[in-house]
């Protein structure tokens, strides 16, 4: 039963999207929020608008900006390292961009968002903008639109972007295809650490910090080290970069002096070498594949919504098998736009 039968909601206004260009250009915080709203809305009536200020925004290059991506295991310590690494780039002079996704209801798609409130001090800075943001079901520790907000958040004057993901596990390897440098967090003295690490977060991983490494800690952080750099050995890259792996604490500031470092060390190899822009180039065309998927399902789902109820009405019933199904679906769809 309805709250109230009789309310009905206001008519939602047009999207001033000249109003949110001249605001991003001022870098207001304000216009920042509402702009990533539009880019995240799934109403088909906004992405026409949402479209509209994508195309005017001039993309940066990686000589301009840096794009950091996090990943480790839930309690490995991100939010807190995100919030002393932010300060300390806001204290070089940039402004910062958090970017952090929570995991999703699967029944609702709704989430906590609590990173914010985890960052408490870094949000409070004028020279920082957190945007925490739920998964929505999406694989991979991000959400479908990781990559439209990036450019948001630099075309409003942010020049150091993280995106902290999920950490649901050590499948998130999303994150590569939208950052040009991926750092991965991991704990001393959780089990085996290399074999709670999978290949392809290894391989996706530039950087390795075994944080919390203090007190008693240390020996054990010491050890998760050294089979870290061992596993690393196992795999082979073909730019030519070697895999770090830094120690610390990040509630001892000064023992992330390595790491802030790394970092620096790692923006500056990855600009000259020009691998950056030819991350940033290949991402471009795997963003263009994801876009081109996601619409052409909902493009099917939408001229033909009888059969796709139907078909997956017999797939759930167990009267075809997915691969069946699909491959019947694209048949048909493919006989009748000829």
């Amino acid at each position: 039963m309805a709250i109230n039968p009789t309310f009905h909601a206001a008519a939602r206004p047009e999207w001033d999207v000249p109003a949110l260009l001249e605001g991003l250009k001022r870098g207001d915080r304000q216009t920042l929020a509402r702009a990533i709203t539009l880019v995240e809305s799934r109403r088909a009536e906004d992405q026409t608008f949402a479209q509209e200020l994508l195309n005017q925004l001039q993309p940066k290059t990686a000589s301009e900006t840096f794009r950091l991506g996090i990943t480790g295991n839930p309690g490995a310590g991100k939010s807190t390292l995100i919030e002393v690494l932010g300060q300390q780039w806001i204290a070089s002079g940039h402004r910062v961009a958090v970017l952090a996704i929570d995991p999703s209801s699967p029944q609702n798609h709704g989430s906590l968002l609590g990173d914010k409130t985890r960052m408490e001090g870094l949000s409070r800075a004028p020279e920082a903008f957190i945007r925490p943001s739920p998964s929505a079901g999406a694989l991979g520790g991000l959400h479908a639109h990781m990559p439209e907000v990036i450019s948001l958040c630099e075309a409003a004057g942010y020049d150091r972007i993280i995106v902290e993901t999920v950490g649901v596990g050590q499948n998130e390897t999303a994150v590569a295809d939208v950052v040009d440098f991926t750092l991965l967090l991991a704990l001393p003295g959780a089990g085996d650490e290399v074999q709670g690490l999978k290949r392809g977060v290894m391989e996706a991983a530039d950087a390795v910090f075994v944080n919390k490494a203090d007190g008693e800690r240390l020996t054990m952080a010491r050890d998760a080290q050294r089979q870290l750099r061992q596993a690393l050995q196992l795999f082979h890259r073909e730019d030519g970069w070697e895999v770090p792996i830094a120690l610390g604490s990040a509630l001892e500031p000064k023992s992330l002096v390595d790491l802030f470092e790394l970092l620096d060390r790692g923006m500056r190899w990855f600009v000259s070498t020009g691998m950056s822009e030819k991350r940033r180039e290949a991402q471009q065309g795997v963003h263009f594949e994801q876009r081109l998927q996601d619409g052409l399902l909902l493009w099917a789902q939408r001229k033909h919504p009888t059969a796709w109820e139907d078909v997956q009405k017999e797939v759930k019933e167990g009267r075809k098998s997915p691969a069946a199904a699909a491959l019947e679906f694209l048949r048909n769809l493919a006989a009748e736009n000829r």
